[in-house]
């Protein structure tokens, strides 16, 4: 369902694009056939490269071609794109192979593309002349403006957290708060809602989040439902898909960009659309007003098949709620309704607090995972004195389903900080993120595992994403909660 109004205003946010051009200078040795040559540019960058070509011999009389691969980490290499049968799209494989009829010259890529690592290897020239790479280039775009984030008189180590956070935040801004810049590159409501946060704190580009908001808001599902994710060219689409909880950070994210804009008149324009998703999702509970899973259909919390979603999807839904409260009261509305919907499902999410294990569980085999205490937490379900007893208790809880992700990880951290732990927060925080930056990340990963640091979910390395918005929330911590 269209509003054009809603993206009429979308289109009239579009951000200005700064470019920076990035070069790596060629070795000047010849490559004969079936040789290769890797650029290393020393950080992440998206954009636009550019490969200039020389040759020694005779003059060229064939076309030479090659082929190209742009890595984010050099593990990628290591992967055969012919190989990969995963379930994501190898379509998104960032590969190409490329003829160049004249040389000397210069090939452009049109498609952007995001890497640290571009290597390009020659599959056939003719005999009469030998190519060499003089140089590869790249226009490379964001929506940050990089002059406008603080600087901070941080301590090393918070130094660096904090700057991989920033390269992550600013190569996933783009026309949108991008989820990846390599994989999907398109607008999730999940990821926007801490790209928002952190953008708060660093580049305070709050168009660019009102511009997200209004591309949610005009291109919804028949029924009013905003879909998880929007796609946006060649024209602003919904998807198909919906997720319960992302369903409802669309109420969180509007009601953090009033509290750092203070624009009323977003916030007004854009309140029904919040009242719409709590019409139709609070239609997804049972008689003893606990979340029907099935009726809820899809449910995201964390990167983890074993997860069951009940308690953090009942909490995520108050966690919601209780930001629409505040939206509808900075209007002057009534809503004492919406107050009597969250005592009623606090009610029936206390009841899944096991006295006896100290946990609350989720589901009907009363699952114990770190996701459900975590949003427990968050939503307020729990005093502080007991929120603090879990969060101590849950490192040694062996059976307790664990985390999988920087998107999971971020909630954790922020519940440690609401129950005023921030010592543990920052500790945690440093251990896991800095556990990345160990592995040479120069922006965050989309999936992270200490146990396991190369899984992917998606059946190879080479389609995944390693520079993904939602794993940039160490820069909102640090200058929000610490400097």
């Amino acid at each position: 369902m269209i509003n054009e109004y809603f993206l009429e205003k979308a289109e009239s946010l579009k951000p200005h694009l700064f470019h920076t051009e990035i070069t790596e200078k060629g070795d000047g040795k010849p490559l004969k056939e079936g040789e290769s040559v890797i650029f290393d540019f020393g950080n992440h960058y998206v954009g636009y490269p550019r490969i200039r070509f020389s040759s020694v011999g005779h003059h060229p009389d064939a076309p030479l071609l090659f082929t190209v691969q742009f890595a984010e980490i050099e593990s990628e290499f290591n992967q055969n794109p012919a190989e990969y049968h995963g379930w994501i799209s190898k379509s998104w494989i960032q590969e190409e192979t490329v003829h160049l009829d004249a040389i000397p010259g210069v090939y452009r890529f049109e498609r952007r593309y995001a890497f640290r690592y571009i290597k390009i290897t020659i599959v056939s020239a003719s005999n009469n002349y030998t190519p060499v790479i003089e140089s590869v280039s790249a226009d490379t775009v964001t929506s940050a403006d990089d002059s406008a984030a603080e600087e901070k008189n941080f301590n090393e180590a918070d130094r660096k957290l904090d700057a991989v956070s920033l390269r992550t935040l600013r190569n996933c801004m783009q026309d949108v708060f991008e989820d990846g810049p390599k994989r999907d590159r398109r607008l999730w409501l999940g990821d926007l809602r801490l790209e928002a946060l952190a953008n708060y704190q660093t580049y305070r580009n709050y168009d660019l989040v009102k511009r997200c908001l209004y591309l949610f808001a005009g291109t919804t599902l028949e029924e009013g439902r905003l879909a998880n994710n929007v796609f946006t060219a060649p024209e602003a689409e919904c998807d198909f898909q919906t997720m319960f909880d992302y369903t409802l950070f669309f109420i969180n994210t509007l009601w953090d960009y009033y509290c750092a804009s203070r624009d009323e008149e977003t916030l007004r324009e854009l309140e029904p659309v919040c009242m719409k998703q709590y019409e139709l999702l609070r239609e997804c509970f049972d008689e003893q007003h606990l979340l029907d899973v099935k009726k809820a259909g899809n449910i995201f919390i964390d990167w983890n098949f074993e997860l069951d979603k009940q308690a953090p999807g009942q909490a995520v839904y108050l966690y919601g709620l209780k930001d629409l409260v505040k939206i509808e009261e900075a209007l002057g509305k009534n809503c004492e309704e919406l107050k009597e919907e969250i005592r009623l499902k606090t009610e029936a999410a206390e009841k899944l607090y096991d006295a006896e294990k100290g946990f609350f569980i989720s589901g009907e085999n009363g699952q114990i995972s770190w996701a459900s205490q975590i949003w427990m937490i968050l939503a307020g379900v729990t005093d502080k004195d007991t929120a603090e007893d879990i969060l101590n208790r849950l490192p040694s809880e062996e059976n307790a389903v664990k985390m999988n992700s920087p998107y999971a990880y971020h909630h954790y951290i922020q519940a440690l900080i609401d129950t005023g732990m921030k010592e543990e927060a920052y500790r945690a925080m440093h251990a896991y993120w800095g556990g990345m930056i160990a592995q040479g990340a120069d922006t965050f990963w989309e999936l992270y595992n200490p146990e396991d640091p190369y899984v992917s979910p998606y059946g190879g390395l080479i389609v995944h994403s390693f520079c993904h918005a939602w794993s940039c929330t160490p820069a909102y911590f640090l200058r929000k909660y610490y400097y």
